[in-house]
Formats: structure tokens, sequence, C-alpha cells
């Protein structure tokens, strides 16, 4: 993995950015098992996904590379429970050709940091079995393998088993 370049940014991201985040969500729907779904998600769906987070209070942050949002990473409820109400299922997504170059590890480093401030108790990630790379990245910042779930869903015309993965905060 590279280190990413000097002139990379973090931040949160708002609606100037929604369609990247859009373009880098249908990326990973269509081509990839990072995300269990079939359809790509229109702009009024990413519209409402990110109202919902901001009437939450939850961030989404924001990658840039030259001006250009290349990932994003966020995170919402992992039940709608109240007892679950300090665990929380987190999500990084890279744009491909920005993928490997340590922009997820930017991300989800930002994500911990921000989920402990807002008194978070345990991060949660559901990972595709045959996804190496975001496997790799989540043991290297501390997260432990919780469990699989065999042939949770099917796409590609194949079964696909979902790991979780956790980090107590």
């Amino acid at each position: 993995m590279n280190d990413p370049l000097p002139d990379t940014s973090v931040l949160r991201c708002d609606e100037k950015h929604l369609h990247a985040i859009r373009d880098i969500f249908n990326e990973a729907i269509l081509h990839t098992t990072a995300l269990y779904e079939e359809s790509p998600r229109s702009e009024a769906m990413i519209a409402a996904w990110f109202a919902e987070k901001q009437q939450a209070a939850i961030p989404v942050f924001g990658v840039e590379q030259q001006g250009i949002l290349i990932g994003f990473a966020t995170w919402g409820p992992f039940r709608p429970y109240p007892a679950y109400s300090k665990t929380a299922e987190h999500s990084v997504y890279i744009a491909g050709e920005y993928q490997r170059r340590g922009f997820g590890r930017l991300l989800l480093e930002t994500t911990i940091r921000e989920a402990t401030a807002h008194q978070l108790h345990l991060l949660v990630a559901g990972i595709d079995s045959t996804n190496e790379a975001s496997i790799a990245l989540h043991r290297h910042v501390g997260f432990t393998h919780a469990g699989t779930i065999q042939e949770a869903g099917y796409k590609f015309k194949r079964w696909l088993d979902l790991e979780f993965w956790q980090r107590v905060l």
C-alpha cells in the first residue's frame, strides 16, 4: 500500500459531494461485492441517505485528491433498538482507481476518532469474505474477526459469505 499523496485532505462532505458519492457507491454496486446491492442508487436515494445522516448528526467524511472526492466514510445504526445505541456499523468506499494508496486507512482512522468522540462503544464492519484489501485494512487498525455468515448474499450468480469485524473503542 502506498501512502496518500501530499495534497490529500480529509473533510466533512456536504451537498456538493453527493454526485461523487453516488458515483463511488454505484461503481461498487455494479462491479464489486463491497455492497450486496444490485441496482445503482439514484440521486434521490443519495439525497435521502445524506439527509438522514445530517438529521442524526452522523458525519460523512470525504477524501479529496486535487479537489476531486475520491472516497468517503461514515457510520450508521447497527440495529434499530435502544440497547444497540452505542454500536455502529461503518463503511468506507474508495473509487476504484484510487484504491490501495492509503486513502481508506486515512478515512477509517478519521471515522474511529470521530466515533470515539461521539461516545460510541463499538464499531462493526460487514465485509465480503473475498475483500482481502478491506479485511487487511481493518485488521491493521485493530479490528478483530467476530464471525462469518455463510452464503448471506447472492450476487454475480454466486453465494457470498459476509464477515463481521469489530473494534471496541
